[in-house]
């Protein structure tokens, strides 16, 4: 490891002379910011991987999507097309992506979902009278755009403070750039995290002088998107994410689990649901089910007739963030968003 990270350090030196050269022309207004109208939130981190921006953003949308008209623009990730596009329920995961599809099925008309890679080009296309807040998927790097208010997110196993530039690590950028986000939350904690871990981590990130809060990811109990069976004793459990790792653990205290796991944003074929499905018809029991993540849910959600998911015991997993000091980190949110 230490080789590898001599090796690579050249690689990550040059890396950091862009990204702060490029920051700083942001920072001294040689390269121009826009600032969004109406209220704004960035939800970002520093690092590449999963993080999770996802279900923060659902968090944020649930707060509000009864009494504000909330707006979620993504990049899109993985999609195959490019522009602006408003996400419908009746879209696929391949032409909007899949995050912001698990939005649009999450909230439905609740909440408004659009993509655009270009995020200045997007607000322009979502028009300033048409929300009240705008929440920004993974937007922290894309200084085009001005939020009114940064969310930064770390990892409670991988902080960003302990972390390398790529290649050495997977920082997208010094971890100094921390000091743009208005407050700091720890994800992916332990669901029951010890007093001297908290004090380790407010110790570790103090000298950015952030509110720092610390969250989990909360699941809930498995729906059926295809035929539901009476009782569960064992699951097949169908993976697209970064780190599958916290839902096997969650899932192992209640059943026997065999693991199908793919790369993170995964564009699932017909082939590998039909390889499923025949372990299904060949060894499976009438207590065994399929399940997967809800965004790997919303990849699979237009292929449901198509690939006769129904006729299969498919569940998914619904999750939320969860937060130690969630009061708090509320009181903060709705001081800006409810500010005039």
């Amino acid at each position: 490891m230490l080789l590898r990270r001599i090796v690579l350090a050249p690689f990550s030196l040059i890396w950091f002379i862009v990204t702060e050269l490029r920051n700083r022309m942001f920072d001294l207004g040689i390269r121009k910011s826009f600032q969004i109208p109406n209220k704004s939130i960035c939800i970002g981190n520093l690092s590449l991987g999963g993080t999770g921006k996802t279900p923060m953003t659902a968090f944020l949308a649930k707060m509000f999507e009864n009494d504000l008209n909330v707006q979620i623009l993504s990049r899109g990730y993985g999609r195959k097309t490019s522009g602006f596009l408003k996400v419908k329920e009746t879209d696929c995961a391949e032409n909007v992506g899949d995050e912001p599809l698990f939005y649009k099925l999450k909230f439905k008309n609740k909440v408004s979902v659009a993509v655009c890679e270009n995020r200045k080009e997007g607000i322009e296309n979502i028009g300033k009278d048409n929300f009240d807040l705008l929440l920004l998927d993974d937007a922290f790097q894309h200084r085009k755009v001005k939020a009114g208010f940064n969310i930064l997110l770390t990892p409670y196993n991988q902080l960003f403070s302990k972390d390398f530039l790529v290649p050495m690590g997977k920082l997208r950028e010094s971890s100094r750039n921390a000091n743009r986000s208005n407050c700091i939350v720890i994800t992916k904690c332990p669901n029951n995290i010890e007093e001297t871990e908290k004090n380790k981590i407010l110790q570790e990130l103090k000298k950015f002088n952030k509110p720092i809060f610390f969250s989990h990811i909360g699941y809930h109990n498995a729906i059926p998107f295809g035929k539901p069976i009476q009782q569960i004793t064992r699951v097949i459990l169908v993976t697209g994410i970064a780190n599958p790792k916290p839902l096997v653990e969650f899932l192992e205290k209640t059943y026997q689990i065999e693991m199908v796991n793919f790369p993170d944003h995964h564009q699932f074929k017909q082939s590998e649901i039909e390889q499923i499905h025949r372990k299904i018809d060949t060894f499976a029991d009438d207590q065994t089910a399929i399940f997967t993540t809800e965004k790997d849910f919303a990849r699979l959600y237009s292929k449901i007739t198509i690939w006769k998911l129904e006729n299969y015991p498919w569940y998914y997993v619904p999750i939320e963030m969860e937060f130690e000091n969630e009061i708090e980190f509320k009181s903060l949110i709705n001081n800006y968003v409810r500010a005039i």
